[in-house]
């Protein structure tokens, strides 16, 4: 990854879907000189979820065409609130929280950036360190006086609210992150900042930042704003936003969401979100289209995703968890599944909870445990002799006797009556 000198990373970037505008001069600068860039990442909650992974990518393309990725975390604008995008006023966090959220969205980012390469290491700033010692008078008397108010007004993200109302604290927003810019500038050499397409107008505040105060140059990058094909927000689904955490959205959830795209939708994205070449895409989409149904092009966007955000076991308990849905599990399988991915993949599926006093019942106990799943006793033997009963994807008779290690995750035990009737009993301690 040393710099790729003439390599154009502006036109990498504009084949695979991650440009949107640049200020004029910034395709230059990177083919002729080794650039330190940066982006920043809002740290509102203590994980990134997959709409941060447009951010991220640019930081990672940067740092495969050999400069230096800068990733900011908002130890500082995270007290204050961005309001680009925003209909309404954010909630403060304490500082408590914003620790927390840094600290868990630090160990996020250093699962895509190399921070030991020998000729180009990525490096990780928190804009607090050197927020905390500026006062209110002298920020506002040695930045404020560089930037125009009607200068400050003209951003969308201020006009976007004169009707329903900007705090001053957000109002001032752009001033900070134009802070920023110029200080990674003078004291970093910093000369690049990248970020989606609606940090425009706070980024070019820190470019005219660092021209009035500084006199010097810098440059500036943005991405498009990634949306379904169907014109619906890219990042969401049912359950709300799709998280780089795993305990906030399961490996499984996960690779379900990249495997669901649509074939128009799953096109775009293997060049927006993977890192294989050129070739290696068109030769996978070549390949999709000549047997759409097997998803190979959805498949491989999932699997490139899915090894860099979480890992190898992750990746292939999710695609064996997936192959539970199509009947193709055994009791191993199910046993191997984590708590999150078995009740991901069997979410909606009645449940009743029971004490560990069941262990050691049998099967007609188990099918009429409150008889919340079968009703009587004879209706749980009527459908044992129609050999229609399965514990754990597994075919039982009347002389299956509940043991401890049957339960999946320690305490949980999957019933089911022919091909789709499934029932769960949560056994508790």
């Amino acid at each position: 990854m040393s710099f790729k000198a003439n390599f154009n990373l502006i036109e990498e970037l504009k084949w695979r879907g991650l440009y949107h505008q640049d200020i004029p001069g910034t395709e230059e600068l990177l083919m002729k000189e080794q650039v330190k860039g940066y982006v920043g990442f809002d740290p509102t909650a203590d994980s990134l979820h997959i709409g941060n992974l447009v951010p991220i990518t640019l930081l990672v393309h940067l740092q495969r065409a050999g400069h230096i990725p800068y990733a900011l975390v908002g130890g500082a604008t995270g007290l204050v609130g961005d309001p680009s995008g925003k209909k309404d006023e954010r909630s403060l966090l304490d500082e408590a929280t914003l620790e927390h959220n840094l600290n868990s969205q630090k160990a996020q980012l250093e699962r895509f950036l190399d921070f030991n390469h020998p000729t180009n290491p990525a490096v990780m700033v928190n804009n607090y360190d050197w927020f905390k010692g500026i006062g209110f008078l002298e920020f506002i008397r040695d930045v404020g006086k560089h930037i125009t108010v009607n200068y400050m007004m003209a951003k969308d993200s201020v006009k976007s609210r004169m009707d329903s109302g900007i705090s001053f604290t957000e109002f001032s927003y752009q001033l900070v992150q134009g802070y920023d810019f110029y200080h990674l500038y003078a004291n970093h050499g910093c000369k690049l900042q990248m970020g989606g397409s609606d940090q425009w107008g706070n980024i070019t505040t820190g470019v005219e930042l660092i021209r009035r105060k500084a006199g010097g140059e810098s440059y500036s990058l943005t991405a498009p704003l990634v949306t379904k094909s169907d014109g619906s927000k890219f990042g969401k689904s049912e359950g709300g936003n799709v998280w780089l955490d795993k305990n906030k959205t399961s490996p499984y959830k996960f690779y379900q969401f990249w495997l669901n795209t649509s074939d128009e939708d799953a096109a775009r994205y293997i060049k927006l979100f993977s890192l294989l070449s050129r070739t290696e895409i068109e030769n996978i989409i070549k390949e999709h289209a000549t047997a759409l149904h097997l998803r190979v092009l959805q498949k491989a966007l999932a699997k490139d995703v899915m090894l860099r955000v979480h890992s190898q076991e992750d990746y292939d308990n999710a695609v064996d968890a997936s192959e539970i849905l199509f009947g193709k599990a055994t009791a191993a399988s199910l046993k191997k599944l984590s708590e999150n991915d078995f009740l991901s993949i069997f979410e909606g599926v009645p449940m009743t909870e029971t004490d560990a006093s069941i262990i050691g019942n049998g099967i007609i106990d188990l099918l009429v445990s409150k008889g919340e799943f079968l009703k009587s006793n004879g209706e749980a033997r009527r459908a044992i002799q129609e050999n229609s009963i399965s514990v754990n994807k597994e075919k039982v008779d009347e002389s299956y006797v509940l043991q401890a290690d049957d339960l999946i995750g320690g305490q949980y035990l999957l019933l089911q009556r022919g091909k789709k009737n499934y029932f769960i009993l949560k056994i508790t301690k």
